[in-house]
């Protein structure tokens, strides 16, 4: 779209590219992740089922899916908000909250977050995986699974005019299910139609991220604004020369992984998490400001010469 041509929307408005900062493309700040509740191994149960302490974060670390209230990262908007503020006094700039339809994204407490912070937040259009998807969103055809993303897009999400800047994450299963395979369809028009850079979360198959790029492509997608996460593979990556093309971040998206965890017994603990990367202070502008490719690529390099 002519309006959007160059530009960045965050869930406050339009900003320009050099305004973003160092970024992290892949974050969620508000999400309930309970589709992903894996039942604990048998007598482990009240583990599961009590609240997060001290003396069970040993275990919740170790099955961090296997405790409900764990999976409940929207209860604690304070604690995301503190690590927001470490974020940028680190330095950093942006993120890009991966919060789909499907997993509870607020677009209220993201804009928020953003007022309170000061730090951009770019908000994800489109839906999660088959599981989260209603018996309408199931129903729905390929154009009306596209409307939907446009319209996230250029109106606002949920209700609201807040508005999100990029198409993702997109959730995929493995095997694909029909539903998922549309989502990608609509996924691609959306792309098409507006130029928007577009996220995926691939299903857990090594042959999965190559069948959703066919997909993506066919149905009119651009594959070089097409971020696939959780791939992994960054040295490999770094030695076939795509460097310019891998970006980073830490995918938090439970409450044990945040800085000031607030618990019922009031226990805070301090723990290094979305600020990681630059408190580190490692500072490479190849990998979105985030990481030193070249010296990863030394020392890959020293490794091979040496084994």
């Amino acid at each position: 779209m002519p309006s959007l041509r160059g530009k960045v929307q965050t869930v406050l408005g339009l900003v320009e590219p050099d305004q973003l900062g160092y970024t992290l493309t892949h974050e969620h700040l508000t999400m309930n992740y309970s589709c992903c509740y894996c039942p604990p191994a048998p007598g482990q149960e009240p583990l599961s089922e009590g609240p997060l302490e001290m003396k069970n974060l040993f275990w919740i670390k170790q099955n961090p899916y296997s405790h409900k209230e764990n999976l409940l990262l929207y209860q604690e908007t304070d604690a995301v908000k503190e690590e927001l503020l470490l974020f940028k006094t680190a330095g950093g700039g942006t993120i890009v909250e991966n919060t789909t339809t499907g997993i509870s994204r607020d677009m209220n407490t993201l804009k928020k977050l953003a007022e309170e912070t000061g730090v951009h937040i770019i908000a994800g259009a489109g839906f999660y995986v088959d599981s989260t998807h209603s018996s309408h969103t199931q129903a729905m055809t390929v154009e009306q699974l596209t409307g939907i993303i446009v319209d996230e897009i250029l109106s606002g999400a949920d209700g609201t005019n807040i508005k999100c800047g990029v198409v993702g994450e997109v959730g995929c299963s493995w095997p694909l299910t029909p539903s998922e395979q549309r989502v990608l369809q609509a996924t691609a028009h959306a792309q098409s139609q507006l130029g928007c850079p577009v996220i995926i979360h691939p299903g857990r198959n090594s042959d999965a991220p190559f069948q959703i790029i066919r997909i993506l492509q066919e149905a009119g997608a651009d594959a070089s604004k097409t971020v696939m996460s959780h791939l992994d593979r960054i040295r490999m990556l770094i030695n076939e020369g795509y460097e310019d093309r891998i970006v980073i971040a830490h995918d938090v998206h439970t409450k044990n992984r945040h800085t000031l965890l607030q618990t019922d017994n009031k226990l805070p603990w301090k723990r290094s998490v979305r600020q990681h990367f630059l408190s580190c202070q490692i500072s490479h502008s190849s990998f979105v400001g985030i990481i030193p490719l070249t010296s990863v690529r030394q020392d890959t390099k020293h490794e091979q010469e040496h084994s």
